[in-house]
């Protein structure tokens, strides 16, 4: 049976499965930029003690997961199918919401550790992992111009950032907090197509060895359909390249088409399904 370790930082935690992750830096792009977050200070405080979990059949790594409550459980691509179990008895009684992870692995999970809770697993959304590392410019993009948020541009990211999880996200994703949302924007990585005005939003961060990952993406609805989203992710993904970057990251909601259609327009190509698993009861 595999055994699980317990790491105390996210600097043990790396040292132990830095090279695991990093050997698929797409697919545990979400891990390694919730790692890099919690290195820098980028991420929320975590309102309970972060999870940081390595499955070992042996010596080697077979599965890894880390937890910033009250997040979702993250979990990593799986080389051993035992490590689902181990890793769901390891982590009961805790009070976990919900888990991510890649398609299969992520449900194989939600039925075990929901069978021991007495709670109950429901699929939230599918999504899918993307990666660019040449970006295609659109052909025709629409009249305005990209630029870096400014601080004069608070109250609207903000609040783009709001009604974007109240879309686009599963039900009790927790609100991002204003000052992760400042932070961004000093940092320069939120990225605004300007026509007359903002029209759509494109935040980049969550740094990986090698990336970074863009998100959220965000036009308001009255803005929609004029090709702004594909101007200012173009942009915002070129701008990590020239600044050295060998890959930029994202994720997509397998239920938009559009979107999904609209990012690999401009060079992103598809990489892993992953799901997200609600735990209700």
């Amino acid at each position: 049976m595999p055994r699980v370790e317990r790491h105390a930082s996210v600097d043990a935690y790396l040292a132990a499965a830095g090279d695991f992750l990093a050997d698929r830096e797409a697919e545990h792009n979400l891990i390694l930029g919730i790692c890099s977050n919690l290195q820098t200070g980028n991420r929320p405080a975590a309102s309970g003690p972060v999870d940081y979990l390595v499955v070992r059949a042996g010596r080697r790594i077979v599965l890894s997961a880390i937890r910033t409550p009250p997040y979702n459980l993250v979990l990593s691509e799986v080389d051993d199918g035992e490590a689902i179990p181990a890793l769901a008895e390891a982590l009961a009684g805790a009070d976990l919401p919900g888990v991510v992870g890649p398609t299969g692995h992520a449900g194989s999970f939600a039925q075990h550790w929901c069978a021991e809770a007495g709670r109950t697993p429901i699929l939230s959304i599918r999504e899918r992992i993307f990666r660019l590392s040449a970006v295609r410019p659109p052909p025709n993009p629409p009249p305005g111009r990209l630029r870096l948020a400014a601080p004069e541009d608070r109250a609207v990211v903000i609040g783009w950032f709001a009604e974007f999880v109240a879309e686009a996200l599963p039900p009790g994703e927790p609100a991002t907090p204003e000052e992760v949302i400042d932070r961004r924007i000093a940092q320069g990585g939120a990225f605004l197509w300007d026509d007359g005005g903002p029209a759509s939003l494109t935040v980049v961060g969550s740094r990986t060895p090698h990336g970074a990952r863009v998100g959220p993406v965000y036009t308001p609805r009255e803005r929609r359909g004029h090709g702004y989203a594909s101007a200012c992710v173009a942009g915002a993904s070129q701008a990590q390249l020239d600044v050295g970057l060998a890959f930029v990251f994202l994720f997509t909601d397998l239920a938009n088409p559009t979107a999904n259609h609209i990012y690999q327009d401009i060079g992103y190509e598809p990489i892993r399904d992953v799901d997200a698993w609600r735990f209700e009861g």
